[in-house]
């Protein structure tokens, strides 16, 4: 672990890439600008927003336009990729990741990107950067371009993408086998916080799919040489997760609809039993009420078998009223 004092403003780490030699030299912590750069080489130096000073290192790094600048300090949460005098920048979507583990929270991955370099920003650890690291780790040589390194950050977000399809596929799943079984169980609760991660991901990915066609539709003059075929295949990749998302989102709104019908047929069998109760019930009140009342002349008022006439009258009422309500099939 390379515990020498950081140089660069917001240093997460820093690779310089030669095409020629097929390598990829990670450069220390103590580490200058100067070495970013070499002859035939390129660079990907990936910095932390939390440090203040990133705007100023910025200024002293060539190559980077205004706009591009902007885009790599911004704090907008919503995705963009422009493409301008040959530069690539914006903002990508992506998942974030803390010490312990992965999570589906999302994050924000600001880039600029030309022939020469990829810089890339952000405020929190995200997932797919961090294996992006590891298989430059893994395979050096593969990367001649920093067009490479951009199609690789996408590609390990469509992985991310399709882990978290996975892992909220399961969940339904479970969710599923409780709403279709016999026991009545209100999974509302449990189904929301799916709905909510699947509707999110997909307004996201959505909007980075209509940039990626926007930017690949773009003068070739204008954007970085090799970006349109990549391009292309990210924008097929892409399509490919768009449409298990959206899968996914319409089986949560059909399970969805499913628990509320299952929780409408209770309340109304409920309310069946109540009514039955009340049908019941409804002729002994009337008769009871009946004998309440504070007149003369009353039935059964005078005599020993006052009581038992008036208990007769509320047992053969409910009679009544049970005979009514099977004649019309309600019972």
């Amino acid at each position: 672990m390379d515990t020498l004092p950081v140089n660069i403003p917001g240093f997460v780490w820093a690779y310089r890439f030669s095409p020629d030699d097929k390598t990829a030299v990670r450069l220390n912590n103590s580490a200058t600008v100067a070495e970013l750069t070499a002859d035939n080489c390129f660079y990907w130096l990936h910095l932390n927003l939390v440090d203040a000073r990133v705007p100023a290192l910025l200024e002293t790094l060539d190559g980077l336009t205004e706009d591009a600048k902007s885009a790599l300090t911004t704090h907008d949460t919503h995705a963009a990729i422009t493409v301008d005098e040959q530069m690539l920048y914006g903002t990508l979507v992506d998942c974030q990741r803390d010490f312990a583990q992965d999570t589906n929270n999302l994050g924000w991955l600001h880039f600029a990107m030309s022939d020469r370099f990829i810089i890339t920003t952000r405020l929190q650890p995200l997932r797919s950067v961090e294996r992006a690291r590891g298989l430059i780790e893994k395979n050096p040589g593969k990367f001649a371009r920093p067009v490479d390194l951009f199609e690789l950050l996408v590609i390990e977000f469509q992985r991310t993408l399709i882990a978290i399809v996975i892992e909220l596929t399961e969940e339904l799943n479970q969710i599923e086998d409780i709403v279709y079984d016999n026991a009545p169980r209100d999974e509302r609760r449990r189904l929301a916080p799916v709905r909510r991660t699947v509707v999110r991901l997909h307004r996201h990915l959505r909007t980075v799919l209509a940039l990626m066609r926007r930017a690949a539709a773009a003068d070739e003059d204008e954007m970085p040489f090799g970006f349109d075929d990549v391009a292309r295949r990210l924008t097929s990749r892409l399509e490919t997760v768009d449409h298990d998302i959206y899968a996914l989102q319409d089986r949560a709104r059909l399970l969805h609809e499913e628990i509320d019908s299952k929780q409408s047929s209770e309340t109304n069998r409920h309310l069946y039993l109540l009514s039955i109760m009340t049908a019941f019930l409804l002729p002994p009140t009337l008769v009871t009420g009946f004998f309440g009342m504070n007149t003369a002349n009353l039935p059964f008022a005078v005599g020993d078998y006052g009581t038992e006439y008036a208990v007769i009258l509320i047992v053969g009422s409910v009679a009544l009223a049970w005979w009514l309500l099977r004649r019309v099939n309600i019972l």
